[in-house]
């Protein structure tokens, strides 16, 4: 479920659901939503249930943004489980509306992309089979007359009680809103970087051309895998001999509250395939 980077794909264009699985992203969202005009959302789920029909072999988890919670229930039945890592719910105002999902017994991602699910954040996070939290700032920005670019200082309240949220819930940190320019890529890597600094541990893709650089922000480097390594078994070793407290490398002192960053840091480098499982 901790993936990194999610890849967005229109549900009615088989040329591009053919090719999603094997553009790098840890995941793709096929899109029954926004990237589909609304007398195409039917034709869009046919296109789609016939793609995960043949789908095999590595790739991309599979993930499905319906086009709303309430019509969500039935386009999970079209198409099935069998392929499905889970289901991406747009535009929702409470928990409530998740019910229905909730029911099925699919992993939920969660936009939070209305006035009212920021208000309810806490509640969503907790709602049943609510898997992760997903920042969706284009109609969240239309809400609160923010820029949807992500650049006003308005953002980091939101985005960091979404953080909050995510965890109080114990939820694999939250997604980060898509990046529209996908030309410019040392604004993603610097975007995403500030993302990754809050608190979140991936962020939604509209374009292949961003995937690598979303990946590559939310791999913990070389250093820091030696690092949390170190940290944790001194540490493990340090317990097991009936101390709570070691010295760290750089002369602090270190107790279980700063190992649980460092494990966190060693459990993202085995979701990488960095470090054994």
């Amino acid at each position: 479920m901790s993936a990194r980077s999610f890849l967005f794909v229109p549900g009615d264009q088989p040329e591009k659901l053919a090719k999603a699985r094997a553009r790098g992203a840890d995941a793709v969202i096929v899109d029954l939503e926004d990237a589909v005009v609304p007398e195409r959302r039917d034709a869009a789920l046919a296109i789609t249930t016939d793609w995960m029909s043949t789908v095999d072999g590595p790739g991309s988890d599979i993930w499905v943004r319906v086009s709303s919670a309430a019509d969500g229930a039935r386009q999970l039945a079209a198409f099935g489980t069998p392929s499905l890592a889970g289901v991406v719910v747009p535009k929702i105002r409470s928990a409530a509306e998740l019910h229905p999902l909730g029911e099925t017994g699919v992993a939920l991602a969660v936009f939070i992309e209305t006035a009212s699910a920021v208000l309810e954040c806490a509640s969503i996070a907790a709602a049943d089979g609510v898997a992760r939290l997903v920042m969706g700032e284009a109609d969240l920005g239309a809400d609160l007359g923010l820029d949807p670019g992500g650049h006003s200082p308005g953002w980091l309240p939101i985005r960091t009680h979404v953080v909050v949220a995510s965890a109080a819930a114990g939820l694999d940190p939250p997604l980060g809103p898509v990046d529209p320019d996908y030309r410019d890529l040392e604004a993603l890597r610097a975007g995403t970087g500030s993302l990754r600094d809050l608190g979140f541990g991936g962020r939604c893709c509209i374009h292949p051309a961003q995937v690598d650089v979303v990946n590559d922000v939310f791999t913990p480097s070389t250093e820091d895998i030696g690092v949390a390594s170190r940290l944790v078994a001194a540490y493990d070793a340090a317990v097991t001999s009936g101390t709570g407290v070691i010295v760290a490398e750089d002369g602090s002192m270190v107790d279980e509250a700063y190992v649980r960053t460092a494990r966190r840091t060693l459990d993202l480098a085995r979701r990488a395939g960095l470090l054994d499982a």
